[in-house]
């Protein structure tokens, strides 16, 4: 709840807003990861995929991907090399009528509802505020229209998320598995898994973001101010879709510099959960977090109006 309280006050002050060590052979930060800091030889895949994927789930193959962008923000260098292990990863993010039939199966309350509050953009003051009231159900808060049954659902903290997938017999990706899914597990360096543009030579938007100067407005060039319909804007060359825009999501990881993770050093003392993706609320101006190497970190008790969730499984 420190945590919390902490996060929120340093948004409102500043105006908006596995551990070994390393060797040459490459360090294993978990069963599915590798990490090298100069690029390896290719271990050995599969020729061909698993004989079923599970419903509404991708299969990822293995392989290797560079982690992070050179010319990217400070917390996304260095760049260096990962080994994942093939997965499946849901298509899309997970739902307002998934979330529900998870509460109704089980009875679960999220941390905004026990909280009592959760974070949204004030659209007059544009400030983040804690409203009273906001939750997965009514995410700009009670007197606000309800969330969309085929939106992503928002206002889920990070323990929710994790709720949320052991029910449903998942876990959150790592980081560096979204990565390397979102790089199309070929170790695409374009921007975007899509390319290097939002838009195609035709004008048609291919994500969710904030269209103009943020926070002051939003054009919507887009179609959309806040969440959009999971897959509104196609899938990506692997089949995925919202990997760019619509809503954050969260990762299992700690936050962690990347040449702490090189280095093989574990996180110190660490207090936030990494999310990646972007939201509708990044601009190039702003964070441009909807690149595929861009990085935002959050209190794993926090629940914000523009981060939600998808899940992964284990080939």
């Amino acid at each position: 709840m420190i945590r919390r309280i902490q996060w929120v006050m340093g948004l409102l002050t500043a105006g908006m807003l596995a551990a070994c060590q390393a060797d040459p052979e490459g360090r294993s930060l978990t069963p599915t990861l590798t990490v090298f800091a100069d690029k390896p030889d290719p271990m050995p895949q599969s020729a061909s995929g698993p004989a079923s994927v599970p419903d509404g789930m991708v299969y990822v193959p293995g392989g290797l991907t560079q982690i992070g962008a050179d010319d990217g923000q400070a917390w996304e260098k260095p760049i260096f090399w990962v080994q994942v292990k093939p997965f499946f990863m849901d298509e899309h993010l997970v739902t307002v009528a998934e979330f529900r039939r998870f509460v109704a199966a089980t009875g679960y309350r999220t941390e905004a509802e026990k909280f009592g509050d959760g974070a949204v953009l004030d659209e007059t003051t544009k400030q983040w505020t804690l409203r009273k009231g906001a939750n997965w159900s009514h995410p700009q808060g009670p007197d606000q229209p309800p969330a969309p049954d085929n939106h992503p659902v928002t206002q889920v903290s990070w323990n929710d998320a994790q709720a949320y997938a052991r029910w449903a017999g998942k876990r959150l990706p790592s980081e560096f598995e979204w990565e390397h899914a979102a790089r199309n597990a070929t170790n695409s360096r374009t921007l975007y898994p899509f390319g290097n543009e939002l838009k195609t030579s035709a004008g048609k938007f291919l994500a969710n973001t904030w269209n103009g100067t943020f926070p002051e407005a939003d054009a919507v060039l887009d179609g959309f101010h806040l969440t959009s319909p999971v897959g509104q804007f196609g899938k990506t060359p692997l089949g995925l879709t919202d990997m760019t825009g619509n809503v954050w999501q969260w990762c299992e990881d700690w936050r962690q510099n990347y040449a702490d993770v090189v280095a093989g050093q574990p996180p110190a003392n660490p207090t936030e959960k990494v999310q990646r993706g972007g939201s509708f609320l990044c601009e190039p101006g702003w964070c441009h977090g909807y690149r595929v190497s861009g990085r935002s970190f959050t209190s794993p008790e926090t629940a914000l109006m523009h981060v939600g969730f998808r899940c992964v499984k284990d080939v």
